[in-house]
Parts: structure tokens; C-alpha cells; sequence
């Protein structure tokens, strides 16, 4: 049997490392190697950034995205260890620079790690490409907790990239993501967002296809943060050992061909 992967968690006090640690208690797979908050924070078990890098073979991280970046600048730097970004929020600047780190190391990068969100995105591709621009508007639905930073998730994002994959478009050309006052009417082909944030839910997520007469709704709800940590962790597993590039949950679930 290999040895168990060797994790260190980002963020470590944060909702989702508690979630991650959680969730590696009595696995056989993969262990905790270190835990880390943001500079100068260590005690507690925390240890600083620079020793969880050495003592870890994948880093699992939800933070936020100048944080993400740095870690993945000095991961890098070092030629390792493996990087599982789960952070949402990316400016163009700095998914362009994760992008030109995972030249030199391995890294996943997803906006949700839960295997039905991932199989939603293919069922609404699917649906994208059969349904005409024309005849059929698409919505994109999404609600989370308060606390939430970021809008559209990043999840809303995916869907929305999606559907816009489907239909042979670019999602910047074609999202609407923001309407207030008189706004005229839609336009053929627009990818809509629609915003909740409010209280402590998980996760919402629809994609509505509405035409004159029907509509049809494809939709994902998330019950257990846990659900997270544990593609997170699966992502970790599998990244170890592959070679520098930038990788996503398609990858990590064989989707892709």
C-alpha cells in the first residue's frame, strides 16, 4: 500500500481548513503534514507558511486570492509542493499569474469541488448546445451565506462558462451581471446572474433555460460544507506526482477526454 499523501491546510482556522482537517481525520490515503495561517500567525499548531510548504507533498487552499497567489508564487519558488486552489474571487491579473506558476508546479484550481456541481457544468453544456440562443434565455441562480465576499461565486462562474461553451460564445461578451432600474429588454443569447447572500447557506445553485412556453431548471444544493473538503482532498491525492500544469476538477474526475 503507498503512503498516505501528506497535506498541509491554508488558512487552517478558517470554515473550510476546519472542514479539511475534519474531513482527513482516520483517512488512509492522506494525512495532515502542517497547518498554516497568513504570515506571522503560528501557535496553536499553526506552523509558518514556509515549513508547512517543506513538510507537505499537496497544500490545500481556501483563502482568498492575494493569498492564493502568494502562496503559489512561493510554491513555485521552491519547485513544490502541489497546489489545490479552491479560492473564488480572481481578478483577470491574477488567474493570468496562477496560470504562469503552474508552468513550474502542479496545480488544481476550481471554483467547487463537489462531484454534482461538476456533473452539472456537463449537463449544462449539454443543454446549452441543443437549446437555440434564440428561444431559450439562460439564468444563472446562485445563493450562499452572508459572510460570502465575492458575486457571482465562483461556482455561478463555472456554470456560467459552461453554458457559454455550449453555446460557442465568451461568457464576457454575453454575461449580464448586474440589473437595476430600467434596464430595457433582454437580450437574445445573454447569460443572466442572479444574486442571494443571506444567513448560513451553503451553496444554491440553478440554471434556468426559459423559453415562451416551458422552462426547464437544472439545480445543485450543497447540505454539508464536508462535501468540499472531501473533492479538495481528492484533487490532493491525485495531483501528487503530476507534472507542472494547471488543472481542474474535470481533471481530477476523468471527465475530460
Amino acid at each position: 500500500m503507498s503512503q498516505p499523501v501528506k497535506i498541509a491546510i491554508a488558512g487552517a482556522n478558517g470554515r473550510m481548513g476546519r472542514a479539511v482537517a475534519q474531513a482527513l481525520e482516520g483517512r488512509a490515503d492522506a494525512v495532515v503534514a502542517a497547518r498554516f495561517e497568513r504570515p506571522g500567525v503560528e501557535g496553536a499548531g499553526l506552523v509558518a507558511r514556509e515549513a508547512a510548504l517543506a513538510a507537505a507533498e499537496a497544500v490545500i487552499d481556501f483563502t482568498l486570492p492575494e493569498a492564493s497567489v502568494a502562496l503559489a508564487e512561493e510554491a513555485a519558488a521552491n519547485g513544490g509542493p502541489a497546489l489545490v486552489i479552491g479560492s473564488t474571487g480572481f481578478s483577470d491579473e491574477q488567474l493570468a499569474r496562477i496560470d504562469a506558476l503552474a508552468k513550474t508546479i502542479p496545480i488544481v484550481r476550481s471554483g467547487n469541488y463537489s462531484l454534482g456541481v461538476n456533473m452539472l457544468m456537463g449537463l449544462v453544456r449539454q443543454a446549452a448546445a441543443a437549446l437555440p440562443a434564440q428561444d431559450w434565455d439562460i439564468e444563472v441562480f446562485e445563493a450562499h451565506h452572508k459572510r460570502k465576499i465575492d458575486a457571482p461565486s465562483g461556482t455561478a462562474l463555472m456554470l456560467g462558462e459552461a453554458a457559454a461553451e455550449g453555446r460557442g460564445v465568451t461568457l464576457s461578451e454575453v454575461a449580464d451581471r448586474g440589473r437595476d432600474g430600467v434596464t430595457g429588454p433582454r437580450r437574445d443569447g445573454d447569460i443572466g446572474f442572479s444574486v442571494v447572500r443571506g444567513g448560513g447557506i451553503i451553496g444554491e445553485h440553478s440554471v434556468i433555460f426559459a423559453g415562451e412556453s416551458e422552462s426547464l431548471t437544472l439545480s445543485h444544493s450543497a447540505i454539508d460544507r464536508g462535501l468540499f473538503a472531501r473533492g479538495a482532498i481528492a484533487a490532493a491525492v491525485w495531483v501528487k506526482g503530476k507534472p507542472p500544469g494547471l488543472y481542474d476538477m474535470q481533471d481530477v474526475l476523468g471527465f475530460k477526454k
